[in-house]
């Protein structure tokens, strides 16, 4: 019944065939509900699908998930926590072969194109400095579908409830792309920790290594001062324990 399809491919089903043929998990029907999650089940849901920000929750990979249905789902939510933000570009980056008219066309029925839009652009700044050639043209691509039709309400990052200064501080200081996209966010591929599975996206900035510099340069003064004032006192201690003995 499978095979003449009249009988419909059961999520717990699809997963093992995906597990069987060695399938990536962008093979996975979505479940049909894209609506907010509970961010500890989002949470679950990237770790499932190998984020490393997130292996500590050490989930099964039984319960896998479409990532564009969870990136959807994660960016519905009107508040989320900075590290499930974090990794929705790591997602993006790493399942870069997802059904792109799938997801264009479900961002743009819940009038999600403006985040979907410059999550892609945070990716592929990630796999241009990854080096990814091959993964960078589907997000440009992805992102050109949605410029058609970008939202000219401003919106945020899943930050809703920031305060009226806290929204004047990232008006000011809002990247040109999330200018452009009208997301009010300080979110950059700069600060973002993970690109590519297995490994860092940590850069030092010119900045940071000159921060880095001055600190190793004090501690060693400290250490060359705390050791200099440790050696006077011994040879105090030795000079007072000496004249002490002469004296009796």
């Amino acid at each position: 019944m499978l095979e003449n399809g009249t009988r419909r491919l059961t999520p717990r089903l699809a997963a093992r065939v995906m597990k069987l043929y060695g399938l990536p998990p962008t093979t996975l029907p979505p479940s049909g509900s894209l609506t907010a999650r509970h961010q500890a089940e989002l949470a679950s849901d990237l770790a499932a699908l190998g984020y490393p920000g997130l292996a500590y929750l050490r989930p099964s990979r039984r319960n896998v998930k479409n990532p564009t249905e969870v990136l959807l789902a994660a960016l519905a939510n009107d508040d989320l926590e900075s590290r499930l933000v974090e990794a929705l570009p790591w997602l993006m980056l790493n399942y870069a072969s997802f059904d792109r008219a799938w997801l264009v066309r479900e961002a743009k029925l819940r009038d999600l194109q403006n985040r979907v839009g410059y999550v892609a652009a945070l990716a592929r700044r990630l796999a241009e400095r990854a080096g990814a050639t091959e993964k960078a043209p589907a997000l440009k691509e992805l992102e050109t579908d949605l410029q058609r039709s970008v939202l000219a309400q401003e919106d945020t990052l899943c930050k809703a409830t920031a305060s009226e200064a806290e929204r004047r501080w990232l008006r000011r200081n809002q990247s040109d792309e999330a200018k452009w996209w009208n997301v009010l966010t300080d979110w950059t591929a700069d600060v973002l920790r993970y690109g590519i599975s297995g490994s860092s996206n940590l850069r030092l900035t010119t900045e940071h290594c000159r921060s880095l510099l001055e600190i190793v340069q004090w501690i060693a003064k400290t250490w060359h001062i705390s050791r200099r004032s440790c050696r006077s006192t011994r040879q105090s201690f030795r000079q007072g324990t000496v004249r002490n003995c002469a004296r009796s």
